[in-house]
């Protein structure tokens, strides 16, 4: 029986059948006419629905495989970098070897490109690609989740009721995660968090760090090296432009002047379209090192992640500009400056808090 299979990403021999489930699916149809082609008169949506379905099914036949579906998706991702970046910069990729499986535990910005930067790296690097944690919040839509489980995402149940299930749920996640990285070598991408750093302050939540020690609990394994066991290596991945800014801001905005904010039904896949075809920047993204033995508990463990992740995050020219600006200075970044002019007067404040903390994280970090 496979006790992951309400969770784990699709294997090879499901390929296919769910490939073309998808193409056969209205409301995948209807997305992508709606993303690709939004300004079109809506009497041409049947024909469109037409033309994109016998496109798509062009486009699948030849793939049989997780890999083949990958390469597929490659190609999109070089075309969304050109595009959508300035350059793309990876350090510290070259201390990785071949045939181990890491999990990378990486600081949270954008929803789908944080671990498809991971991916990306790796994959020009001769590396295998990550197995994706993402969570049941993001895959209300059927379609969505199909489309993640191809592209190896396995699937955090957070909507979890009671502390029952909600245990059951941590303890299958944790033997999954365990499973993948010493039996498979597979590597894994999981953020440091639940949710994005939306203010630019990178922290670990400890509850993480539990869940991943909870199925080595169980055979009596120390903590110190249960934890060398899963290879764990920090990763911060730092953009120039974050493409979700104002609208990050606008929530916390929200939540700090009324003390709530409702996300509206598909805001999050809302955010993941604004963060691929958004402007970046440059991007970093910068592998840490490997986490051995030494550290006996888990705040122990989270404070070592967090000097990582925190000291390691590629300073961009925008953090300084904000930095600056928050501090009454000029700032030369005229890009800057000009990005800010197309910000709402309320938000500017957030804005520029979001950009200049992870300068001021990293300040603070390296003056103790």
């Amino acid at each position: 029986m496979d006790q992951f299979h309400d969770i784990r990403p699709y294997n090879d021999d499901e390929v296919a059948e769910v490939l073309n489930n998808l193409v056969d699916t209205p409301d995948f149809i209807n997305t992508i006419i709606g993303f690709r082609f939004a300004k079109w008169p809506a009497f041409l949506k049947a024909p469109l629905a037409f033309a994109v379905k016998f496109a798509l099914k062009r486009q699948i036949a030849n793939i049989s495989n997780v890999h083949e579906f990958q390469m597929r998706v490659a190609s999109y991702m070089e075309r969304m970098i050109k595009t959508t970046t300035t350059n793309v910069e990876y350090r510290g990729i070259e201390k990785l070897e071949k045939g181990v499986g890491y999990l990378f535990l990486s600081n949270h910005r954008d929803i789908a490109m944080d671990p498809a930067f991971v991916n990306y790296g790796l994959y020009l690097a001769g590396l295998d690609t990550v197995r994706i944690a993402i969570g049941d919040n993001l895959l209300r839509r059927p379609f969505v989740s199909d489309l993640m489980r191809l592209n190896k995402s396995f699937i955090v149940k957070r909507s979890a009721n009671g502390i029952r299930e909600m245990m059951a749920a941590f303890g299958q996640l944790s033997a999954y995660i365990s499973s993948s990285l010493m039996t498979d070598q597979a590597n894994i991408w999981i953020a440091q968090k639940e949710g994005r750093a939306k203010d630019g302050l990178d922290q670990t939540d400890p509850a993480i760090i539990k869940m991943f020690y909870m199925s080595q609990k169980k055979e009596k394994v120390p903590f110190t090296d249960a934890m060398a066991n899963l290879k764990i290596v920090p990763v911060s991945i730092s953009y120039e432009y974050d493409p979700c800014a104002f609208d990050k801001a606008r929530e916390l905005h929200q939540k700090s002047t009324t003390g709530n904010y409702e996300k509206a039904e598909f805001e999050d896949i809302d955010s993941i379209k604004n963060g691929i075809v958004g402007q970046k920047g440059k991007v970093v993204v910068t592998f840490g090192d490997v986490i051995k033995d030494g550290f006996d508990t888990p705040e122990e463990f989270v404070a070592e992640v967090d000097r990582q992740i925190i000291t390691n995050y590629a300073i961009q020219s925008t953090n300084e500009a904000a930095l600056a600006l928050q501090q009454g200075l000029p700032t030369t970044d005229s890009a800057f400056a000009s990005y800010l002019e197309r910000c709402p007067d309320n938000l500017k404040e957030t804005v520029l808090a979001m950009y200049a903390n992870p300068l001021k994280q990293q300040q603070t970090y390296l003056n103790k």
